[in-house]
């Protein structure tokens, strides 16, 4: 009998040592989309500010207030 709960006590680690490998890759997938999404959201501010700034200074400088039409 020895010898059979040894055997069971193999599976059981086994299975549990693959639980917890299946555990911990999607915590590191999770970790992942949150650091993808992370760098998007910086990305997006970056771009967003650019844009202010080049409207903030195109209405200080007048940049498109005049057209001009001459030929």
């Amino acid at each position: 009998m020895d010898l059979v709960n040894s055997a069971i006590g193999l599976q059981q680690a086994q299975t549990m040592a693959e639980v917890q490998m299946r555990v911990a890759r999607k915590i590191l997938d999770n970790e992942q989309m949150q650091g993808d999404a992370a760098v998007k959201l910086i990305e997006a501010a970056s771009q967003g500010a650019m844009k202010a700034g080049d409207s903030l200074v195109a209405a200080a400088t007048g940049l498109g207030g005049c057209v001009d039409t001459y030929a």
